[in-house]
């Protein structure tokens, strides 16, 4: 039965099975973070319910079609996100979830970025905030030059979009009509150093979406069911590219973690602070002890 077959005759499990992957993802994440000894956990936890919907529900892509020419793209552009593009891949068969836990080690293909050459499933590079979100641009433009019915995704982070190449790729799609590129914004409010609003504010941020002609919706970026509404309606969608505004909780899940500018990342995790996060994640003693004792 396909992914599609699945969401109609059975939504109510589909949401569940989604719901169990951003909770994996999210203890993942931590894991990672901790063997790491740095690494960006507030925006990794942030987009985790997005990450899950997309590949839980959405995108045409499986562990054994990443080369098929139809398959739909995504391109994580907040790239330092990567640990919970891992996650999401080793919950769906992409790659082992133990090898994953192998974060920014040397020679270890699960880089602090993504990297196109060591992860054959990853679409692009991303790293440079802007760039990513070019790319998938690029993508939806070749697709519609093929008359493709594959679709591109990109999920960007909402400091990014204090970069100048954003706002060019956003003129460019509308501008070309590319309907079969769907943009998500992780909108947590924070960034590396303070709140978004401290340092360059993006308000109104709907209005702007759709002054360059996007269609625009706003949900709540933790809401399974809200996530796949805007999916759906983003895919159905003629005439002009869409855009998601995810609104988010940095660091959600883990509370000393929410809505604090530090977690965003680097940063190194104790013992102590790794169990009290997977703690609070739902994970019990024997899955702590599984997660953070492997070889490292």
């Amino acid at each position: 039965m396909s992914p599609s077959a699945q969401r109609i005759e059975a939504p109510d499990a589909i949401a569940a099975d989604i719901a169990r992957a951003a909770r994996f993802t999210r203890k993942h994440v931590i894991a990672s973070i901790y063997h790491a000894g740095s690494g960006h956990p507030g925006g990794a936890l942030s987009c985790a319910d997005i990450l899950a919907c997309l590949f839980g529900a959405e995108l045409n892509v499986w562990p054994d079609n990443t080369t098929d020419p139809q398959r739909d793209r995504f391109v994580l552009s907040k790239g330092h996100a990567a640990p919970a593009l891992y996650a999401i891949a080793a919950h769906h068969g992409f790659c082992d979830a133990r090898a994953a836990l192998a974060l920014r080690k040397l020679g270890s293909p699960f880089q602090g970025h993504p990297h196109v050459l060591d992860l054959p499933w990853v679409e692009s590079s991303t790293g440079s905030l802007g760039q990513g979100f070019s790319v998938a641009l690029g993508m939806a433009m070749g697709l519609k030059l093929q008359n493709s019915t594959a679709r591109a995704y990109a999920l960007l982070g909402d400091g990014e979009l204090q970069e100048g190449e954003v706002w060019e790729a956003a003129m460019c799609a509308a501008h070309h009509r590319l309907d079969n590129l769907c943009a998500i914004i992780d909108y947590n409010k924070l960034q590396s150093d303070d709140r978004n609003d401290a340092i360059m504010r993006l308000e109104p941020l709907a209005a702007k979406w759709r002054a360059f002609d996007w269609a625009v919706a706003e949900i709540d970026g933790h809401d399974i069911g809200q996530i796949l509404a805007a999916l759906r309606r983003a895919a159905a969608t003629q005439g002009r590219p869409a855009i998601i505004i995810a609104h988010t909780i940095k660091g959600k899940g883990v509370p000393y973690m929410e809505n604090i500018p530090h977690w965003h990342g680097s940063v190194k995790l104790t013992r102590e602070q790794a169990e009290d996060a997977l703690r609070a994640l739902g994970a019990a003693r024997d899955e702590i002890k599984e997660l953070l004792d492997v070889a490292r």
